[in-house]
């Protein structure tokens, strides 16, 4: 936590953090056009960032994109906000809300932790019917090939659908998906209006991409949840979701527990 304080503590980075708040996943390029820094400078303060883990990147193709990455201010809202006075600590709420909030020009989304445990047991975590039942309430039904059909289990609803398939399986390091068919039987689980589950189905299916990468005694794990519309409702939905699914699979893995609702 000592990183993402002193990070905190530079306007200039506060001021590169709330550019990506204003427009997430830009190059180092687009960040020195709008900002009145130096090159250099720009690149000094994003590896700070990226230190604190403020900032998390993502190749695409030859171009390095930085995104906000909440992870670290979450922690410090457990750690602190939410267990003393939360008046007294209204600027880190304001900069959780800030970093959680998935900008208007933002059409994906991107989230970046640190796990102490191995590229398998995570691997397992993420694939495991009885893992993923644990700390997300569901299960798939697949045998992880790329181009395998999945079939979604959740609370006892199953939701299958042909274009719901394995996109890419590379064991211990990187796995890709399509995301779940909005059905009635899914709507009634979840108490989900009718109106908002047709906006769900109206958009475009998404694909969610988990990037597996060691990190000493601990592996560094990438959420990347693409292809949306502008605007989208899915991506507002799972930009909520997203964090507590995350810190419920890191606790889980990390102390055997989950985390206190």
């Amino acid at each position: 936590m000592d990183l993402v304080f002193k990070a905190l503590a530079d306007p200039s980075r506060r001021q590169l953090l709330d550019t990506l708040n204003a427009r997430n996943g830009q190059t180092l390029r687009e960040l020195c056009a709008g900002l009145d820094m130096a090159r250099q400078s720009v690149s000094k303060h994003l590896a700070v960032l990226e230190a604190a883990e403020l900032v998390t990147t993502v190749r695409r193709g030859r171009e390095k994109l930085h995104y906000l990455n909440a992870a670290p201010v979450n922690a410090i809202a457990d750690r602190w906000i939410n267990r003393y006075d939360r008046g007294r600590a209204q600027t880190l709420a304001d900069l959780k809300t800030a970093l959680e909030q998935t900008p208007m020009s933002a059409q994906e989304f991107v989230y970046t932790t640190y796990i102490n445990t191995t590229p398998e047991r995570l691997w397992q975590a993420l694939t495991d019917p009885a893992f993923t039942k644990r700390y997300w309430g569901t299960e798939f039904e697949t045998d992880w090939s790329p181009g395998s059909p999945m079939v979604w289990v959740s609370d006892g609803t199953r939701i299958a659908d042909a274009e719901q398939v394995v996109v890419e399986s590379d064991p211990y390091r990187r796995l890709s998906y399509t995301w779940h068919t909005f059905t009635d039987e899914w709507a009634k689980t979840y108490d989900i209006t009718e109106a908002d589950r047709a906006t769900f189905a109206a958009e475009p299916r998404s694909t969610v991409n988990f990037e597996l990468e060691p990190a000493g005694t601990a592996v560094k794990l990438t959420v990347i949840h693409t292809g949306f519309a502008p605007g989208s409702a899915v991506l507002k939905s799972i930009n909520d979701g997203w964090p507590q699914i995350i810190a419920s699979l890191k606790t889980l893995l990390e102390t055997g527990t989950l985390p206190e609702q």
